[in-house]
């Protein structure tokens, strides 16, 4: 059955709404107005956005208070024993303060030596790419290139999902009323869904996927079922989809009769 893409654009128009932001950890990137900043902040709550929500948020917000109202500003005026010092007593689920202080090192690093995140992004990139997945890798590998912080930034030999860093590519790419539009270097076209547990269950509870992992290779087919509703932006129903399901929306209901299988 061919996919209904009214039936997604319902939900889109109904649930792609700032109001719905809260609580998610998205919300600490509309805190700030500079580029810098957004992406900074990002990569920070992105990353950190396993776990209970309530927990995510407040931990994020430990990260946060010390940089003041300019992230990318602290990162790069700060000596490195001034960053440990900042995250001395954080701890989330499995990042302790010794990650957490790697990774901004890496943030720093990366902002120091190549002018902006993005700016990185693009360097391991190719335009003749159909996704971001490649130049995924790369990122994570030249960012991660002084030591890596495993909780937030796994390793690339796995082929995880890398469900969080295809969250942060959504959140500084895509632009409408929910997710900020950062980065203008990449097209959303090449973006990959974020696969976590709830997006799978979803994903085959509509039939768009039988694979029961939620490796790099599910989340492609998923986003292959995407791209035929949107083929420009093919994350769009992301935010709508996880918040509806959140907000216990029924997703079996779907027009016209079950699955798109």
């Amino acid at each position: 059955m061919e996919p209904d893409r009214e039936y997604f654009e319902k939900i889109y128009r109904e649930m792609n709404r700032p109001e719905f932001i809260h609580p998610d950890p998205l919300e600490f990137v509309w805190r700030y107005k500079a580029r810098a900043d957004r992406e900074t902040a990002g990569i920070i709550a992105a990353c950190l956005a396993y776990g209970n929500v309530t927990q995510i948020l407040r931990s994020v917000e430990k990260v946060l208070s010390p940089m003041g109202p300019s992230p990318s500003a602290w990162l790069k005026s700060s000596a490195p024993g001034a960053i440990n010092k900042a995250m001395l007593g954080f701890r989330h689920r499995f990042t302790p303060a010794s990650e957490m202080a790697l990774f901004l090192h890496n943030i720093k690093r990366a902002l120091e030596k190549y002018g902006s995140l993005e700016a990185l992004f693009l360097k391991g990139s190719d335009t003749a790419d159909t996704t971001v997945e490649a130049a995924l890798y790369n990122f994570i590998d030249a960012f991660n290139s002084a030591g890596c912080a495993p909780s937030l930034t796994p390793c690339t030999a796995l082929k995880s999902s890398f469900k969080r860093m295809n969250l942060y590519l959504r959140w500084m790419v895509r632009s409408d009323a929910v997710d900020p539009g950062v980065w203008k270097g990449i097209s959303p076209s090449k973006l990959i869904i974020p696969l976590d547990t709830h997006m799978r269950r979803v994903a085959m509870s509509l039939g768009m996927t039988q694979r029961k992992d939620t490796s790099m290779r599910t989340a492609a087919e998923i986003t292959t079922f995407f791209r035929k509703l949107s083929p420009s932006d093919p994350v769009k129903y992301d935010f709508a989809l996880t918040r509806a399901g959140i907000r216990g929306n029924n997703m079996k209901n779907v027009a016209r009769g079950g699955d798109f299988s």
